[in-house]
């Protein structure tokens, strides 16, 4: 296949749709761990039913189940919301269809969560606002069985078939209890570079004032284990699939070309996933033929294929700002958040969007965290762990953080809906320095229980 086809594709899916003015709507996603009370694992057979309670109770309809015949994905077709589980019936999502005055959402979340909250309860189960599901440990960490997810879980699962290339974890069932809060804003092409830049160099930040994923392992403490998992996965294994981007973009044509560079490991033929070895687009549509493996009813066989330019459609980019083929830039660092501060990440985010120049400004030219030998992956990585390194000073961070809090409001003032009120809990965690991930650590270092942070975590306040 011709290069120039292949950038030509490239600019159609992703470039062209930012080729129009932005709006201000705003997309979330909300990913929930599930628990069972009794410190025992969920029990499957109360998820079906309550999802089944919950088709009844509002106009969503089915459009997703798995081998067996359960719901796993159902959508609203007014509002464009859909109610699902990620990956695992350990995980429950909402994702909103999209409005410009979050407050719409926000209704809409407290209508669904309240439901789903109450149902559960009745049959000694729970939900929460975390990032790693709390009951990980003894929860079946299986795999919606269908066509996706058990090629996602084989495909993650076959680390060990790559040695040493990079520095592998051994959870390749993370994804079944790791959740996500996710938001999408209209770009345009003229924004795009700088949305880019500029947020990439704002996610040590988020870091501080948002990581919610607490993770012990060996002699390392996560404050937001999500990055690590991630990046030390099989999806990590061409870095430019995953995490921040390592360069300052100057033009859209260098962007494609990064795109270009990432790897594609499935595609479908015939209605089945066909898996193969992770491989970058520009060698992938170079090729005549992949080998590649597909699940025949009860086990995988060989397969070669022939790439199709259409392929595109299934390259998979877990990057932490994500340029989608909707003319968005989906926000994927920031590990789910507590439920009474749900709209809190969504907040920072749209108002950050609405005042880009003055946020480029600031980060351009900020010497706190920036020009002290670090790029911004690497002071990335240190803020997503327990300990602040002495380099920074505390009292500067705080004033960095409060800084761009402003930037935000008066962003979020500009959209005019008011939602400047759901920044509100983010300013005592830039005050602090203290992240929920954070404040859980030292909580329960003072002997409070990780029960009461998941109640506490977990309820909706009126």
């Amino acid at each position: 296949m011709a290069s120039d086809q292949l950038h030509e594709a490239i600019y159609q899916r992703y470039i062209e749709p930012t080729r129009r003015k932005r709006t201000r709507a705003v997309g979330l996603e909300f990913e929930f761990p599930i628990m069972n009370a009794e410190t025992k694992p969920v029990d499957f057979s109360v998820i079906h039913a309550m999802t089944d309670d919950f088709l009844r109770t509002f106009s969503f309809l089915s459009s997703g189940q798995d081998d067996a015949g359960h719901i796993y994905l159902a959508e609203e077709p007014e509002t464009g919301d859909s109610l699902s589980f990620d990956c695992s019936y350990n995980t429950l999502e909402f994702s909103f269809g999209t409005e410009e005055d979050m407050a719409l959402l926000d209704q809409r979340f407290r209508r669904y969560y309240r439901f789903v909250q109450n149902e559960l309860e009745k049959n000694g189960h729970h939900i929460t606002g975390m990032g790693i599901n709390p009951g990980y440990a003894v929860n079946r960490n299986v795999p919606v069985v269908s066509e996706r997810y058990r090629m996602l879980f084989h495909h993650l699962c076959s680390y060990k078939n790559y040695g040493r290339e990079i520095l592998f974890h051994d959870h390749p069932n993370f994804g079944l209890f790791s959740c996500a809060s996710q938001v999408q804003l209209d770009v345009e092409e003229a924004d795009l570079i700088e949305v880019i830049n500029t947020f990439t160099l704002l996610e040590p930040m988020k870091a501080l004032l948002l990581a919610n994923s607490l993770w012990t392992e060996g002699d390392s403490e996560f404050l937001c284990s999500r990055d690590y998992f991630w990046r030390n996965s099989l999806h990590g294994l061409n870095r430019h699939n995953v995490d921040m981007y390592g360069l300052r973009f100057e033009s859209v044509e260098e962007l494609i070309l990064y795109i270009r560079s990432m790897s594609i490991y499935c595609v479908m033929r015939d209605g089945k996933y066909v898996n193969f070895s992770p491989i970058p687009l520009d060698d992938y549509f170079a090729s005549d033929t992949i080998e590649g493996e597909i699940f025949q009813g009860s086990r995988y066989e060989k397969i070669r294929i022939h790439p199709e330019l259409s392929d595109l459609e299934y390259l998979r980019s877990f990057k932490f700002e994500d340029l989608t083929f909707r003319g968005t830039v989906e926000f994927r660092s920031v590990c789910e958040q507590p439920v009474p501060e749900i709209l809190a990440s969504g907040a920072l985010h749209a108002g950050l969007m609405e005042n880009l120049h003055a946020l480029t400004d600031l980060l351009e030219n900020d010497h706190v965290i920036y020009h002290r030998g670090y790029n911004a992956s690497e002071i990335r990585r240190q803020f997503v762990m327990s300990d602040l390194p002495a380099v920074y000073d505390r009292k500067e961070l705080t004033e960095l953080l409060l800084k761009i809090l402003d930037l935000a409001a008066d962003g979020l003032k500009i959209r005019g809906f008011g939602e400047e009120q759901y920044l509100a809990p983010l300013y005592p965690r830039a005050e602090q320095l203290m992240s929920p991930a954070r404040q859980m650590k030292e909580g329960l270092q003072k002997g409070r229980t990780m029960e009461d942070y998941i109640r506490e975590y977990g309820e909706l306040q009126s």
